[in-house]
């Protein structure tokens, strides 16, 4: 899903009127004051905010208090599960309601005190997400696998729908972020013919105001390869950049005829990238790849975030392959690189014999990192996989259990780490901050706050089933939802926990 200070710029007004006036033109292309999307007991878009810093820094919940988080509400996820069960993305929530969105696409509404639903809107359509939620404006904007669509948030009426898959463009399961009357939301580009691409939608009517494909170039060898795409939401800043992590190209590994991924060669161009964008227009202003001619499903695709450690302007993003890199976001130039987690046969072609690949398809940093006073937060896979030139390493093979994690913190300046906290389960879930606490979770249904200054382990809670979905901080509560059944055991469902 990131601070904001530009939703609709820097706004001077004289006089209620005026004020008035603003808040109207706000309201009805889609946006939200400043003041709104800084309110600390909201979080209205994936990554919290425009900077995707997933930051709550105005919460009541602190160091001081956080061991007396108990739980105020259960909420129970019944659809019928995906591949990566039924609840894999950030809750999201206003003044008086918390909104969820589960893999079968429907969307809840909350009541952010008593768990009471007070309204759903039913889909069936699968996702193995992450997908997600963003409000706006009395609005929730969403997508199912294929189209994006609006909601009333206090009704829950459809507003609009818009299609955006096709033949080249297969999927969707990004949550969408709002800025300036747009929906910045993207599609995913699978084998064969895909080529993922970032849409902005006009948030009052779904039109395609702009569309920015991320495979520069048509594929070499179309009815093999594929990719691209994003599948975390960008951030964007007060000068209208639009900041994008992009998904790998495939298949990876390769096949006898066309080992090490030679059914897309060359780089593969913007796969696996920091991608820099005009807002307005979906112009491309500048880019980075991080892994040319990927053979190992590294995708670049947490959300970049926003952050401004002493004088420095930097963008920071991270992905599969384990690696977290910042760049000054003036000069384009990459200022720190830090890896984090398990290395192993991580560069460089595969050879033909099958070897062990760390991190693995499911490994590195597979969800985002969060950002607050000039630490940067860090959920890490511990999970390694087998591969080789000429195979195709297969994630239904890999058993999510065997792995391990852990949360880094590093020095946002410098990339130094400061401190690292080992898990005993994969951290498939993200990061949140709320002052100076971290919030992470663990695939177990552990639940962890930790000091942001050392790691230490302030409070815990073991949750009724396993976790891959993202912590909020909305005021006093941390919810978070887990959607992962155990075998035999209780439903997946969403809790709030709340102070006091």
């Amino acid at each position: 899903m990131a601070t904001l200070a530009d939703a609709l710029g820097t706004v001077r007004t004289r006089g209620l009127f005026v004020a008035s006036l603003v808040a109207a033109l706000v309201a009805a292309c889609g946006g939200r004051s400043d003041a709104s999307l800084k309110d600390p007991s909201t979080w209205p878009l994936p990554g919290h905010d425009l900077a995707g810093t997933r930051a709550a820094t105005g919460s009541p919940i602190d160091s001081g208090n956080v061991a007396r988080l108990r739980v105020r509400w259960r909420f129970p996820l019944t659809a019928k599960p995906s591949f990566s069960g039924i609840f894999a993305s950030t809750p999201v929530a206003d003044a008086a309601t918390v909104y969820l969105q589960d893999l079968r696409s429907s969307v809840y509404a909350v009541d952010r005190e008593t768990g009471r639903l007070r309204w759903q809107r039913r889909v069936d359509a699968l996702n193995d997400g992450p997908n997600g939620l963003a409000l706006a404006g009395g609005r929730v904007y969403a997508a199912t696998d294929s189209d994006a669509f609006a909601l009333s948030a206090a009704t829950g009426r459809e507003l609009w729908t818009h299609h955006l898959t096709s033949a080249s463009e297969q999927f969707v399961d990004v949550a969408p972020v709002v800025w300036r009357g747009l929906v910045l939301i993207g599609t995913i580009g699978y084998p064969p013919l895909g080529r993922g691409a970032i849409y902005a939608l006009d948030a009052r009517t779904g039109a395609v105001r702009w569309k920015f494909v991320t495979v520069a170039r048509p594929w070499v060898h179309p009815r093999e390869a594929g990719g691209g795409g994003i599948w975390y939401p960008v951030s964007v800043d007060a000068e209208g950049r639009l900041y994008a992590g992009t998904a790998n190209p495939g298949p990876w590994g390769g096949s006898p005829r066309r080992p090490n991924g030679a059914a897309f060669p060359g780089p593969a161009l913007y796969t696996d990238s920091l991608v820099v964008l005009d807002a307005r227009a979906g112009r491309l202003l500048w880019h980075d790849q991080v892994t040319p001619h990927d053979v190992r499903d590294y995708d670049f695709e947490a959300t970049p975030i926003l952050a401004r450690p002493g004088a420095a302007d930097l963008v920071i993003g991270a992905g599969k392959s384990g690696r977290v890199i910042a760049w000054d976001r003036r000069t384009h130039r990459r200022v720190w690189t830090a890896v984090v987690g398990v290395h192993r046969n991580d560069v460089g072609p595969l050879p033909r014999r099958p070897v062990t690949v760390c991190p693995g398809l499911l490994g590195g940093v597979e969800t985002p990192m969060a950002y607050a006073d000039g630490r940067l937060f860090v959920p890490v896979v511990d999970l390694c996989g087998r591969g080789s030139a000429t195979t195709r390493q297969d994630v239904t093979t890999l058993d999510p259990t065997a792995g391990r994690g852990r949360l880094v913190a590093l020095d946002a300046a410098t990339g130094r780490q400061l401190w690292e906290r080992r898990l005993p389960s994969p951290a498939f879930g993200c990061a949140a901050v709320a002052n100076d606490v971290v919030f992470t979770s663990s695939y177990d249904g552990t639940v962890y706050a930790l000091a942001a200054r050392d790691g230490r382990v302030l409070w815990r809670e073991r949750m009724r089933a396993r976790i891959n979905a993202c912590p909020a901080v909305v005021g006093d509560l941390l919810v978070v939802g887990a959607g992962v059944r155990r075998r035999a055991g209780p439903p997946p469902e969403a809790v709030a926990f709340g102070l006091g």
